[in-house]
């Protein structure tokens, strides 16, 4: 098993892993600088929605809201503290969001309900791999997904793109959800009683035995879990067995993806799900914003990457246009080929 210091070690700085994989894949790699903007032709104020304060989501989009300013693609930007996946994708469609992050699988599902609109939303680029991880205190004696049959479980707060992806994750364990205060349907003893929290308060929920395990998707290691890991002691479950029901039901937005040993302390390396991460925007926004952001992924990489989630994989050229089949922005897909040649 590999350790994340050992992992993070054997990657290449960032800025040289673009380079190098794009060079790898397509001969002639010219990296583009960000080109001038001048008052007339950059937006005043941009705002990237983001997610729950102590997760990844927020953290990155901190970053890139402050790449943006920083290389004069807006006047001014700024992330904006929502509660997910969900969330955001109806702040962009809303326009009080101009960027989001969300899970693929969270953007298929509205790009699917919302196929008849004129605004659609469309990606910039694949960012990272996000993780959702399955936290159960450390002595709980639970050792399986399956095990949580007539327990109490964290899934997301409303809005998160947890809330939609454990659902399916307890569907294909064979497991039914039903809400706290709610009479179970027939088979009560493969029923999952389900709260919707967040990260915070299910991690205050796992330390005082309200809930008996918390669904979060995130990065490795995510900084509020790792505090809360440190205080009480965690244990995290082996998601992987219920991949080929997901991918089947679902399609194949989900991958098995590791959890590296000591990513949080003393924690042997566990396989999650993964799910890839994207950076989003409205169909309607103007290429040249949406050029630059492009280029600034691509150029500036390394000013995007949280300190609290080292050991994931960020914006590497073999994933950056690997959008899970949705569907690149025009400027987006034109500036991607005129990077590539």
């Amino acid at each position: 098993m590999t350790g994340t210091t050992d992992l993070i070690r054997a990657l290449p700085p960032r800025r040289t892993a673009l380079k190098a994989g794009l060079a790898a894949a397509l001969a002639g790699l010219f990296v583009p600088t960000l080109n001038a903007c001048t008052a007339e032709d950059k937006p005043g104020t941009v705002t990237v929605a983001g997610g729950e304060p102590g997760g990844f989501y927020l953290e990155f989009a901190t970053l890139l809201a402050e790449s943006l300013q920083r290389h004069g693609v807006a006047g001014s930007a700024s992330a904006l503290t929502t509660g997910g996946s969900l969330d955001n994708l109806q702040q962009l469609l809303s326009g009080q969001a101009t960027f989001a992050v969300a899970l693929a699988d969270a953007a298929a599902q509205d790009i699917e309900t919302r196929s008849t609109s004129n605004i659609r939303i469309t990606a910039l680029g694949r960012v990272y791999e996000n993780y959702v991880h399955c936290v159960v205190r450390r002595g709980s004696g639970i050792r399986g997904v399956t095990e949580l049959a007539g327990r109490t479980v964290a899934v997301g707060e409303p809005g998160s793109g947890t809330s939609l992806t454990t659902p399916r994750l307890l569907e294909a364990a064979g497991l039914a959800s039903v809400a706290v205060g709610a009479t179970p349907a027939a088979g009560a003893d493969k029923t999952v009683t389900v709260l919707n929290l967040g990260l915070n308060a299910g991690l205050a929920a796992l330390q005082d035995g309200s809930v008996d395990a918390l669904f979060w998707s995130g990065g490795v290691p995510t900084a509020a879990i790792a505090a809360t890991h440190h205080e009480v002691g965690l244990g995290f479950l082996d998601l992987s067995p219920l991949l080929p029901k997901l991918r089947t039901r679902y399609g194949a937005f989900y991958d098995r993806v590791l959890i590296p040993e000591g990513a949080y302390e003393g924690v042997p390396a566990v396989w999650a799900v993964g799910v890839a991460n994207l950076l989003l925007c409205r169909s309607d926004l103007d290429a040249r914003t949406v050029k630059r952001t492009v280029e600034l992924l691509v150029d500036y990489a390394q000013e995007l990457i949280p300190r609290s989630s080292l050991g994931v994989q960020f914006l590497s050229p073999e994933s950056l246009i690997n959008t899970a089949g949705l569907p690149l922005h025009p400027a987006a897909a034109a500036a991607y080929r005129e990077l590539h040649g």
